[in-house]
């Protein structure tokens, strides 16, 4: 197992708070959509999508699957 990291800047007029939840808290409808040839879909295994909740991601090439553990978010530290 390993890890991978990447990160990137953009300046964009949409609200932090409002890609925030397109990104995380709405990924399983939105990814798939947008990455149609490299994401098949996203469940949810457990959980109602908030804290706590485990999200099985399947790649389109059927080979990999990815297990996502999401942890709680504060809204009070997330900046504005």
């Amino acid at each position: 197992m390993g890890v991978m990291t990447y990160t990137d800047e953009y300046t964009s007029p949409v609200l932090p708070a409002r890609i925030f939840k397109a990104s995380i808290v709405e990924s399983h409808n939105l990814m798939p959509k947008l990455l149609p040839d490299a994401i098949k879909s996203i469940e949810l295994i457990k959980g109602d999508g908030g804290a706590g909740s485990i999200k099985q991601i399947n790649y389109a090439g059927g080979k990999v699957t990815f297990i996502q553990i999401l942890i709680l978010v504060d809204p009070c530290n997330v900046s504005k």
